[in-house]
């Protein structure tokens, strides 16, 4: 910005022009670099407020029992009687790495009591708002209308299929064309003793895989504000790379890169037009 100015805002002095070359790979890198932090917001969204995971399932399906075979306590109540959980419960756990917010909810089914509707309404909402869904099936039983209901539900989310009760009847639910043609990923548990957890917690780390994003840096976004302001700055430069490649007029490039500056100004809190005077001044020979 400050060697583009310059060449705009004194033109007496002979102060050497940008190439078009430089201009569009000093663009480019900044581009890239923009591009990383975008992205590292789901990342940084994860480490500081956890995974969003809501258990969702028909009544008796096994959500508390997963929910407290996780935790390894008797968090929620586990009964025969339909209908137990009513409102939702929320734990921090760790799964290797991975930070979770794990949320049991209220069976899904058309409830006739007026509080059991509320927390099934209250389930319905958490789906749309979850970063993962585990979905359990009673695997003892064929598919009922509330299962294919809650089917549709994560039929665009990113979901986890789990088949409880492998301890008891199996019907091989896995083989039927309403679950293999979710495809998502489906595993067998027994949440009553805890078998298939393991494979639950690999696929989990394969799904939100952060030792694979590169954070060696240390810089990441976890505030959305930052996250689209960051967005804007990015618009502005690929702007500003058509402009260069389409050999626009220098003075429109700028307000470009002007667009840009000032966005991620609101970021750092810098005086975007007092540092580029200072810069030109202490790289040109100018008024002397």
């Amino acid at each position: 910005m400050a060697d583009i100015e310059a060449c705009i805002d004194y033109p007496e002095y002979d102060v050497e022009e940008v190439s078009n070359k430089k201009a569009i790979d000093e663009v480019e890198n900044i581009i890239i670099k923009l591009n990383k932090l975008e992205k590292s917001f789901d990342t940084g969204k994860i480490l500081k407020e956890g995974v969003k995971t809501v258990i969702i399932g028909k009544p008796n399906a096994g959500k508390s029992s997963l929910l407290n075979a996780i935790l390894n306590e008797n968090r929620a109540i586990v009964s025969q009687i339909e209908g137990t959980t009513r409102d939702t419960i929320e734990e921090m756990i760790n799964i290797n790495g991975i930070p979770l917010k794990l949320i049991d909810t209220a069976g899904i089914r058309n409830a006739k009591d007026e509080i059991e509707r509320i927390g099934v309404d209250k389930a319905l909402n958490l789906v749309n708002e979850a970063d993962l869904i585990i979905a359990i099936f009673d695997n003892t039983k064929n598919l009922e209308e509330e299962d294919i209901k809650i089917l549709n539900l994560i039929k665009n989310k990113k979901a986890i299929i789990l088949l409880n009760k492998l301890d008891e009847n199996d019907l091989h639910l896995e083989q039927l064309a309403e679950i293999k043609n979710m495809e998502k990923p489906i595993i067998k548990i027994s949440a009553k003793n805890k078998d298939g957890l393991d494979k639950l917690y690999e696929k989990i780390v394969e799904m939100f895989a952060i030792n694979e994003i590169e954070i060696n840096e240390g810089n990441l976004i976890t505030n959305i504000r930052h996250k689209d302001l960051i967005k804007k700055a990015n618009s502005s430069l690929k702007k500003a790379k058509e402009g260069l490649i389409k050999q626009e007029p220098i003075d429109l490039i700028a307000i470009y890169l002007r667009q840009a500056l000032e966005e991620l100004s609101s970021i750092t809190g810098e005086n975007v037009s007092e540092d580029i005077i200072s810069e030109i001044f202490s790289k040109f020979c100018l008024g002397k």
